[in-house]
This record gives structure tokens, C-alpha cells and sequence, in this order.
């Protein structure tokens, strides 16, 4: 049926086995969807039409991974759960422990294209299964938003935009500065791709209770929702000069770690210890999620569909008993500019391309694997739609998002829908025994933020 298509060297990172990934994503519905409905949306949808989702994962005789094209059957890959698949105090709880028990033991088969729909008619909600070399994050996620209509246009699919817009110029530059600009980019650069790679061979974090490590990720998960309002992040960020939601992110992770922290070894800790994240980061020109139509085009190069990810190396630290909530923020923020000033995204997806292509999947893998094995927790953050929107008619009631398990401890991923921005918690649950309380120090983080901003805004002059 066609020419076998080599994977991407993305692609072949995430079918190793030290860094086989697949992508979990939920569909929360105000009511029950019928089969016959779902089989009708997904037929319909350009999601069948992409090539990866009609190709089987092969391999020749020299290990080389291919797409091998056929002709799909849609039935295979629905999955339906009529019955209650667990017991719990409410659905949440239910789906939580349901995604939690697939991200350890449950791969997808490779006799057919590597992705599935499971509809959980009893919790009403559709959990969309793909796996990671299919594409990362903002492709998977574009493409599975092509399943829904937008809740008061149902002709129309839903629009990604911006969380806040900008019409404001950005100031030119002088001579001076710009010299400033480009030196600080290449000594930035220089640090954060050393500690990188420094990452990968024996630099690590210091044990904390929420560290992992080596073998961790084939440890059972608990998985719990953090839920935070986009206008309290929006106050919190209004009172710190040029703040992104994304700094607000961070400033709520490391505040939030350090009131787990506190609770679970109190006065044991160093003041400032550091604690490493992996933050995914999107290198796509356009930020956000993406217009299928544009990520499907054979020539839309760092745009188009696939894996286009860096990392960079997100530290936060530990603090017992901040009077001041906003120094998390003001902190992420700066650390944040530094960084995105810097080249490391980049460079740490062109230093993956290049292991791969000279030395092999299984080194690369080794890398990612080590380098993962030497921090605490992986981060990343999704902009949804602002709107609200329907699958098959049935308004949609959130969007989350998790993976596979990891080395590390604490994997999180969030994702932006009509004001609400739900934040999916996986743990190691033998280490972290208690995820809603670390939930909760997040959320209270957050609230502190908002609180003390309000008390600033107030204040006269």
C-alpha cells in the first residue's frame, strides 16, 4: 500500500524502551456519548485521515523503525467500558485511578496503528489513547480537538488563541543593547546546555521524599487533578512586570513543593535546596495549540505535525514560610526570562537529533533516560480552547491530559479549557502516598498568590 516511511528520530526516541511514551488524553462530557455516536464522530474526523493514524509500527531486519501504511479498521481501536470501571467517592476519583493503572501496564498493540478511543459510558467521559512518536502534545492535542464543535457555532470546530493577547510593539533596541542581548544569549546558552548534559551523565538532585530515580517509573501511580481558575493566575501575574501564565505556573510548582515539603520533613530540608524539573517546551513559531489543516502540510517544516520539542531544565527551590507569596512568582519569572533568552530548547532537541543520527536509539534514549533519572519532576502546559465546545453534540466539561510513567516521582501536565486550567498529577504512589495533599499545596499556592496581589493592588498610590 505504499512505501515504508522511517520514523522520525523523535519518533524513534519514544519507541525505546527506557523512553516509550504514550499520550493519555480525557474527554470529560456533561452526559453519557452513545458507541454508535463516537464511531460516527471519529469516521468523520480529520484525525483517521492523518497517515500515522492508518500505519503500523515495523521493523526491518537491522532494527530500523518504519510507517507501514494499511487500511484502518476503526472498530479495533474503540474500546468500550459500559459498566463502572472502578469504585470511588465520584467519577474523578474513578477516571483518575482508571489512567493511573494505564500509565504503568498497559502498552499499545502493535498489530495495529498505534492509537485507541476507550468510551466510559458509566463516568461519562472519552479517554483518547496515542502514542508519542504519532506526535507530541500540541499536535495530538489539535488533532484530537478536531472530534468537537464549538459549543455555540456546532459548524465549526474549535479556535485556539492566546491566553492574553498583545498588541503592544516590542521597543527597539539600541546598538548597545542588542550587543548585550546577543552576549547574554551566548553565555546563557553555555550554562544551561552544560548543566544539560551534565544532567545526563552524574549531576542530580539531592534526596528529597519526592525524588524517584532508576526503575521508579515501573512503580504503580496514583493520579490526582489540581484545578486552578485562569483569572486568579491572571491576578496573580497582573502585580509582577511582564509575568506570563507560565511564570505563574512555576512560581505555584515551587511554592506548592515547598508546602509539600514542609509537611512531609519538616525542619529537615536546606534552605534554598534546589529541586530540577523537565519542562517540555513547544518550538514551533506560533505558540499554543495549532490549526490541523497548517501542522498536516508535508511542507510546513518546524511548524508542522511530529515531535517538535526541546527541554529546558526548570529549577525551583525550597523555601519553609514566605511571608511574601509573590517571591516564588517574581523568582520563576526571572529565571524564566533567562531562559527563554537562552538557546537550551533548542539546542537540547539538536543534541538529541545528533545522538541519534551518530550514535544510535539506544544511546539517545540513555540520555533522556538519565537525564530524567536526575531530576524530580517533568512539567508541561497546554493552551485549550477558550471557548466551550462538543463532542458529538454533548458539551464537553473539562480536558486533561497524562502519560506514561517516568523515573521520576511527579509527572504534570496541564491543560487550558473555557477559563479553568486542570493540572493531572501522576505519582509513584509508594513514594508519594498522598497526592491530594501535594494537589491541595498547589492550589493553595496559587490562592496565596491572588490574595496577596489583591492586597497590592488595594493599597493607594
Amino acid at each position: 500500500m505504499g512505501i515504508d516511511e522511517p520514523l522520525s528520530p523523535a519518533g524513534r526516541l519514544f519507541v525505546q524502551p527506557a523512553t516509550h511514551q504514550i499520550i493519555n488524553g480525557v474527554l470529560g462530557l456533561e452526559r453519557p456519548l452513545e458507541l454508535d455516536a463516537l464511531r460516527t464522530v471519529i469516521s468523520d474526523s480529520l484525525m483517521i485521515k492523518h497517515p500515522r493514524f492508518s500505519s503500523l509500527l515495523v521493523t526491518d531486519d537491522q532494527g530500523r523503525e518504519y510507517w507501514r501504511k494499511i487500511e484502518l479498521d476503526i472498530g479495533r481501536h474503540i474500546i468500550l467500558r459500559s459498566d463502572p470501571v472502578g469504585e470511588g467517592d465520584n467519577d474523578e476519583e474513578v477516571v483518575n485511578a482508571y489512567l493511573a493503572d494505564l500509565t504503568v501496564s498497559s502498552p499499545l498493540n502493535t498489530d495495529k496503528p498505534l492509537w485507541e478511543v476507550h468510551l466510559l459510558s458509566a463516568h461519562k467521559c472519552v479517554v483518547v489513547r496515542v502514542h508519542h512518536a504519532l506526535g507530541d502534545g500540541i499536535s495530538l492535542m489539535s488533532l484530537m480537538l478536531t472530534l468537537c464543535r464549538k459549543l455555540d457555532d456546532p459548524e465549526q470546530t474549535p479556535t485556539i488563541e492566546p491566553l492574553i493577547s498583545s498588541t503592544r510593539k516590542p521597543r527597539k533596541l539600541g546598538t548597545l543593547e542588542k550587543v548585550l542581548k546577543v552576549l547574554k544569549t551566548i553565555w546563557f546558552t553555555l550554562i544551561y546546555v552544560c548543566e544539560f548534559l551534565m544532567r545526563g551523565v552524574w549531576v542530580n538532585d539531592g534526596k528529597t521524599v519526592v525524588r524517584g530515580g532508576e526503575g521508579v517509573e515501573l512503580w504503580p501511580r496514583k493520579l490526582v487533578t489540581a484545578k486552578f481558575s485562569l483569572e486568579d493566575m491572571k491576578a496573580a501575574k497582573s502585580v509582577v512586570a511582564n509575568a506570563t501564565i507560565n511564570d505563574v505556573l512555576f512560581g505555584v510548582i515551587s511554592s506548592g513543593l515547598s508546602k509539600y515539603l514542609d509537611y512531609r520533613s519538616p525542619n529537615s530540608l536546606q534552605e534554598g535546596l534546589q529541586i530540577t524539573g523537565v519542562a517540555l517546551v513547544n518550538l514551533r513559531p506560533s505558540p499554543g495549540l495549532q490549526d490541523i489543516k497548517e501542522l498536516m502540510k508535508k511542507n510546513a517544516g518546524t511548524a508542522g505535525w511530529g515531535n517538535k520539542l526541546g527541554v529546558m531544565l526548570l529549577p525551583v527551590y525550597y523555601h519553609s514560610n514566605r511571608s511574601d507569596p509573590l517571591e516564588y512568582l517574581k523568582r520563576a519569572k526571572m529565571m524564566m526570562d533567562r531562559k527563554k533568552l537562552s538557546m537550551e530548547a533548542f539546542l537540547s532537541h539538536q543534541i538529541g537529533h545528533f545522538v541519534m543520527k551518530f550514535f544510535g536509539a539506544k544511546l539517545a534514549s540513555s540520555l533522556n533516560y538519565r537525564v530524567i533519572c536526575n531530576t524530580t519532576f517533568t512539567i508541561s502546559n497546554v493552551v485549550g480552547p477558550r471557548e466551550e465546545i462538543t463532542a458529538a453534540g454533548i458539551p464537553v466539561t473539562y480536558i486533561r491530559t497524562t502519560s506514561s510513567s517516568l523515573p521520576q516521582a511527579i509527572t504534570m501536565h496541564m491543560v487550558s479549557y473555557a477559563g479553568k486550567a486542570d493540572m493531572q498529577i501522576q505519582v509513584a504512589k509508594d513514594l508519594i502516598p498522598d497526592p491530594e495533599k501535594l494537589a491541595k499545596c498547589f492550589e493553595d499556592a496559587l490562592l496565596e498568590m491572588k490574595e496577596y496581589a489583591g492586597t497590592i493592588i488595594k493599597k493607594p498610590g
